[in-house]
């Protein structure tokens, strides 16, 4: 009977976590790399966390901030504010798989995105 409880138990874990992950739009980013490239071809590697942090680096630069949910944005609040770039800046956000690519904004703001397996 212990045994049936535990099992039990460990399944009902399981479930509310794949629920849980399910509802998080942000879980297939965690453990894995965000790359984003502009109109200009310059890379940027975001990493992502379950605790709301994040850390960037490009050719250029390399912080970390925290971010949040706001509806269908993810707001982005860097440590140290960037020159030209709101803080916090606030953006459209979907789930994706690793392996996906897609695109966001327009004109200058346009950005290539792929969601890449690990930490790069």
């Amino acid at each position: 009977m212990r045994k049936f409880v535990l099992t039990s138990l460990a399944a009902l874990s399981l479930a509310v976590t794949v629920a849980v992950a399910a509802d998080d739009v942000m879980a297939t980013r965690y453990g894995n790399t965000t790359v984003s490239t502009d109109a200009q071809g310059v890379e940027t590697k975001v990493y992502y966390n379950a605790d709301h942090t994040f850390t960037f680096k490009s050719a250029a630069q390399s912080g970390k901030g925290t971010w949040k949910l706001d509806g269908a944005n993810i707001c982005l609040t860097y440590e140290t504010p960037m020159a030209g770039v709101p803080n916090p800046l606030c953006l459209p956000v979907t789930a994706h798989k690793v392996g996906d690519t897609w695109t966001t904004g327009e004109g200058a703001q346009k950005r290539t995105v792929k969601l890449v397996a690990g930490v790069q």
